[in-house]
């Protein structure tokens, strides 16, 4: 395992590091300010409370619970703030959102991963304006950077993860497989496992709305592809890109996969896979800690994603965030807002969030509490900067995502690749 853990990391791995009110006081003293708030906590003219509403992406079994806990904690040591949080699951999310937003109702935070047609349309505050400076100059740069549109942060991170391919070692074994680094030797693998249970799904992918993305970077990076050039201007339709969404088709109408890409989420995958029921997957490194909840005991290893044509293995680095919506916050609001990242971010609370999916962190303190806690995540913790991260600044990556999604899709019904792709950068770039 440290062998294949020293060979993943060689051959640029990723770390992402990397998410964006009160009544009159009872009787009893109140509660102490949260850690990470240098004043009290605030309170609108009058003494009401001020709302924060947030919209939060579930990333596994306890997202719900973890948040719970957040929000009643958070409202006892802030008496003057009266903050909701709505959990919603990544396969709903964008379509809650953007009906909120459609009816005048966005809320006030959102944690998700796209943020640059929000600012375009000018929905968005500047990062610096919400969040206290103390709490800014905790997160990493680089991640920070992501986020950057003319100049200004839009949005800060709220987590990370990176991307590898997952193996059981038994089924590997039985079905006299080596590794594959190639995406030769991948199919090759895969017949095999096929040949030795036909019970077993080879390879999993997941191309639905949760992760499709995902799997189409995977390919196309793997393939030396991208989704822009150099210049940034968008090549969706180039021969590699092409070539490499061809290779995974082939994989799925070739019965080499499970049966249905369109449908089977990355947590379904996950489930299967810890199930010993698929072979190999591409997933994110929360994965031992999603096993593991669910009571798996297979034998398992990672190593790089397989590539072709030569290319080095190439990983994917997921970020997602916190962007807050300008709703014509009061200054009482913003503050209440401030005080609620301060909350959040506290360094102690924060790992825990992070730690309890198997994420990555966003701040310099959080990784080393992280990589303490867990000597597992220690290697992802210290690698500084990742190998891809999709073009999230650019306005249009929301219509990008979903329209790769829709290609992969359709092609799995039997649509041509190439001409999918033509008709999807003909509708993004003109």
């Amino acid at each position: 395992m440290k062998k294949l853990l020293t060979a993943l990391l060689a051959m640029c791995m990723v770390l992402s590091l990397a998410a964006c009110g009160g009544s009159p006081a009872p009787a009893s003293p109140a509660p102490a300010p949260a850690s990470g708030s240098s004043d009290a906590p605030p309170a609108a003219p009058g003494g009401e409370k001020i709302p924060i509403s947030v919209i939060a992406a579930e990333y596994g079994q306890n997202t719900k619970d973890w948040w719970a806990k957040f929000q009643s904690d958070f409202n006892a040591a802030n008496t003057g703030i009266d903050l909701t949080v709505e959990v919603v699951s990544w396969n709903d999310i964008y379509t809650v959102v953007n009906t909120r937003i459609s009816g005048n109702a966005a809320p006030d935070i959102l944690n998700i991963d796209v943020f640059a047609d929000y600012q375009a349309d000018g929905l968005l505050l500047p990062a610096k304006e919400y969040v206290s400076e103390a709490t800014y100059n905790k997160m990493y740069p680089a991640f920070l950077e992501q986020s950057v549109v003319d100049g200004t942060v839009w949005a800060i991170p709220d987590l990370a993860s990176a991307r590898a391919m997952y193996y059981n070692v038994d089924i590997l074994k039985n079905a006299k497989v080596e590794v594959p680094t190639t995406w030769e030797e991948l199919k090759a693998a895969c017949e095999k496992i096929k040949a030795y249970d036909a019970n077993i799904y080879p390879w999993g992918i997941d191309m639905t709305t949760d992760e499709g993305q995902a799997a189409f970077a995977y390919y196309i990076w793997n393939n030396g592809g991208d989704f822009t050039d150099a210049n940034g201007n968008w090549t969706l339709n180039s021969d590699k890109n092409v070539e490499a969404i061809e290779y995974a088709i082939g994989l799925v109408k070739a019965g080499l996969t499970n049966s249905d890409p369109a449908t089977d989420t990355r947590y379904a995958l996950q489930d299967m896979f810890g199930a010993g029921k698929v072979a190999m997957m591409i997933g994110p490194n929360s994965i031992p800690t999603y096993i593991k909840d669910g009571g798996s005991t297979i034998n398992y290893a990672f190593a790089p994603i397989p590539t072709n044509g030569g290319n080095p293995s190439v990983s994917a680095g997921v970020m997602d965030r916190f962007m807050c919506f300008d709703n014509g916050h009061s200054p009482e609001k913003i503050e209440a807002i401030k005080t609620f990242f301060d909350f959040f971010y506290d360094d102690a609370r924060y790992s825990d969030w992070v730690l309890m999916e198997g994420f990555l962190p966003a701040t310099s303190a959080g990784g080393e509490i992280v990589a303490k806690a867990d000597a597992s995540m220690a290697p992802w913790v210290e690698i500084v900067g990742s190998c891809k991260f999709y073009p999230t600044a650019k306005a249009e990556w929301a219509d990008v995502k979903q329209g790769v999604i829709n290609v992969e899709q359709q092609a799995l019904l039997g649509g041509n690749v190439k001409e999918l792709l033509d008709s999807l950068q003909k509708q993004i770039a003109g």
